[in-house]
This record gives C-alpha cells, structure tokens and sequence, in this order.
C-alpha cells in the first residue's frame, strides 16, 4: 500500500442536498461490505491510498478532479457511518476547517463512550504530529485546511488532510497510515501524488537527515547565540532563495526560546513545541546551512472513473435512480450474507475482479522507488478495486 497526497484545483460551489444524501449511502453501503469482508483495518488501507479514495469519490457521484472531493467524501463517510462505524469499531473524526481543531475532542468522546485498547493520548499525538508535519516540515506552498483522522478500537488509524494554495488555484491531498509509517520524521507518506511540483522545503525527506539532527541541536543552545547568528547571516545581504524566509523577530525569538525551555533531542521533539513552525524550521536550517555545510534539498514529494456520473455533469450528470439503486443491491447482498447465503456478495466480488483484470490499467501514473513519486499522464482514468483480496 502506498500512501500520499493528490494534487485538484480548487472549486467552488457546494454539494447539493440531495446528492450528498445518496452519497451517505452509497459509502455506508461500500464501508459494511469492507468491514464484512476484512474489518477496519481495511478501511483505513483503503482511505490512506489516494488512488482508492477517489475513485470512491467518483463511484458515490463527485467530480473526478475536484478539490472539494475530499471535504465532502469525508463528510459523507463521516455521517453516513456515525452508527455503523462505532459497533464495528471504526470511528471517524475531524473535518474542515474548526471542525479539524475539534478532532482531539472528538477523540476522547468516543474513547468514553466506546471504549479502545489504547489509550486517546496516543491518537491524539498522532493526529497532531501528522497535522504538524504536512504543515510545517513539509513546506510546500500549500495552507492544510482539513483534517480527518480515522481510526480503529485497536489504536490503528489513517489521515486524510487536504491543504490549499490560493495563488496556483490548486489543492493538495495528503495521506498516512499507521500500519506503513516507521517513523513520523522520516517520510512518513511512502508516496505522494500531484500533476503540479515546486520548490519544496521536505523536512521529512531522507535527503535532509543531517539537518534533523542539526536543528534539535541548534534549539538546545543559548537562543542569543543563535539570535546573534541569524541577524549576522541577514546583515551579510546575502540573497538568500525564497524557502529561506525569516519570521519576524519578535515572533522568532519566542519560538527558539520556547524550544529552549523544551529542550527537544530529536527532530521530532522540536517539532512537538507549540510555536515552532515552518518559519521557525527556516530559520534553522538556514543557520545549519550557513554555519555547518549541511545543505537541504529542495525536491518536492509527489506521485486517479465514474460510476454513477458527476455532481457537474461529467461526463454526464448523476441518475439518482441508479445511485440509489447500487446501494439497495449492496444492502441486500450484505441481509443475505449474515443470514448465511452469501452468493450475492460473492458474485460482486467476482465481478469486481474480473473488471479488474479485464480493463487494462494504463502506463501512467508509474511509481518511480528513486524519487518515491507517481506522475499521473492527461486523460488517464483508474478504474477502481472495491473488493480486491
């Protein structure tokens, strides 16, 4: 399984009412038929691919390139299995905007009112260090505006995030795992996908090592030494490349003390404190650049269909009758399969792979292991796996 992110322009506009309606059934129906066939943790592989998560945004009728795909996926995802997901022990969290900043709240209700084998501390450290990484070590270009945090009883969990860039009209989607993730600070996504690539400040990436092991060190000195240090850089007018933008000082000597007190051992400790963000990491590696060598790369980490039609009418606008009508079936399939006759199922698993198999996925997107990215051709179409073993 390979997680990451997606690259969609940025649309305006709302779901309407009686489409997102449908679209809380249809992904409650395709969530119980995953849940029957393999359980939560299957869930939450198939959300953390960004290739499953929108060809399920293209099956329950959304636009295919959409930015607002994944707000409204998730939000279908998120009411429409507010009852199943819990007595399956699958729960689902987050959202847009302030609904995001709720998500450790919303956490620790349903440990309350549903019990886990873990403890909430847990989930909520990753939820905020998945929130921290995309966006403060992963400098981009691009402002995370949504945040849903999925997870299990057990403890595992999956994140799908979504930030925005206003100037390029484009968002970008990022997804993790836990399952995969050896580490939160060192490429923690094992892919990311995108049609867009810039100058990217990645942190996290492999490539920048040394200065993850430079900048916890920096931060454990006296912060007027390394105050002395940037404002001597500065004075040199040297013309330093965009990525190396300071804060401003006020808000710059608050952050470095703040990491002071801390007194962080490893990357990911700095990147625990409250007010060490990207201009803060900047600033830092700036410094264990000029003063240690230690160069950063700059090499952004990058890497999808309908069913049922559009929300605008692309290829061709959605049928409600037909909508409705796939979720009736897989409703049925799964009355009979816990009643013990489970051909129907079955046979929409046959189908689903003999369509698998009998449609030849194209060249592109390829997965390149050097870079870890997958770049998607024009006018190329995935066509999705809903019951792959």
């Amino acid at each position: 399984m390979k997680t990451g992110s997606a690259n969609l322009p940025l649309h305006g506009g709302k779901c309407p009412a009686w489409l997102f309606s449908h679209m809380k059934s249809l992904c409650k129906a395709i969530i119980e038929v995953i849940l029957e066939e393999g359980g939560p943790e299957e869930v939450l592989r198939r959300l953390s691919h960004p290739y499953w998560f929108q060809a399920l945004g293209c099956v329950v009728g959304f636009d295919w390139h959409s930015s607002g795909i994944t707000t409204t996926v998730c939000g279908a995802l998120k009411e429409g299995l507010a009852e199943l997901g819990p007595q399956a022990g699958l729960f689902i969290t987050g959202g847009k905007g302030r609904t995001a900043r709720r998500t450790p709240q919303e956490i620790i209700a349903h440990a309350d009112r549903h019990g886990l084998s873990c403890k909430p501390e847990q989930l909520i450290y990753a939820s905020r260090m998945a929130a921290k990484v995309d966006s403060a070590a992963v400098q981009d270009g691009y402002q995370i505006y949504h945040h849903c945090f999925v997870f299990t009883a057990r403890g595992q969990w999956a994140v799908i995030q979504q930030g925005m860039n206003e100037e390029l009209g484009q968002a970008r989607r990022y997804h993790w795992l836990s399952d995969t993730m050896k580490s939160f600070t060192e490429e923690p996504q094992a892919a990311i996908c995108c049609d867009y690539k810039a100058n990217t400040l990645n942190l996290v990436s492999q490539l920048n090592q040394p200065l993850r092991e430079l900048t916890p060190r920096l931060v454990r000195e006296n912060p007027d030494h390394l105050l002395m240090e940037i404002k001597s850089i500065q004075d040199q007018s040297l013309i330093l490349p965009s990525s190396h933008s300071i804060p401003r000082s006020s808000y710059l000597n608050k952050a470095l003390y703040a990491a002071y007190e801390k007194h962080p051992h490893d990357f990911e400790s700095l990147l625990e404190v409250s007010g060490v963000g990207a201009g803060t990491l900047r600033a830092l590696c700036l410094v264990a650049e000029v003063a240690y060598g230690a160069e950063p790369s700059f090499a952004d980490p990058v890497r999808y269909a309908f069913a049922h039609g559009g929300k605008d009418g692309y290829p061709f606008p959605v049928n409600e009758a037909d909508i409705e009508q796939s979720y009736n079936t897989l409703e049925r399939a799964l009355r009979k399969a816990r009643a013990g006759q489970r051909e129907q199922l079955q046979a929409l698993k046959r189908l689903a792979r003999w369509h698998s198999t009998a449609v030849q996925v194209p060249a592109s997107p390829i997965y390149h292991p050097s870079t870890r990215s997958i770049h998607q051709g024009k006018n190329r179409l995935w066509q999705p796996r809903l019951f792959d073993e």
